[in-house]
């Protein structure tokens, strides 16, 4: 089991949020529940670029968090389907502003982002 190096900071709700929802794809994994995409297949296939594991983890993780709860159908095959718990909710307001500034920003953020991707000359 991963043991922690450094203390979580309870102090600040910033160090609180970034502790449940800082994660590469749970911000995806809330935005895509939150419309209505409930199935792992089908959060898969609208985030192809994680691993159905990493995904499965942060799904435990947003589960564990209470942010995320699952209605698991008793069938063959079996049946598994996430929604937003009434704290998820509460923070799509925030998850959407984010996609929104990003929007408004994606020319100076690509910019910004390609920038820092090349490689200073020695």
């Amino acid at each position: 089991m991963y043991e922690r190096k450094l203390p979580i900071q309870e102090e600040c709700g910033l160090d609180l949020i970034r502790e449940v929802i800082f994660g590469k794809w749970k911000i995806h994994l809330l935005y895509y529940i939150s419309q209505g995409i409930s199935r792992p297949g089908l959060l898969q296939k609208n985030i192809p670029e994680a691993s159905r594991r990493v995904l499965n983890i942060q799904l435990k993780q947003l589960e564990d968090d209470e942010l995320v709860a699952k209605t698991v159908y008793d069938q063959q095959p079996p049946k598994v389907e996430y929604y937003l718990t009434e704290l998820g909710k509460s923070i799509m307001p925030i998850v959407n502003e984010l996609g929104q500034w990003g929007d408004t920003n994606s020319e100076h953020l690509r910019r910004v982002i390609k920038k820092r991707l090349v490689l200073p000359e020695i």
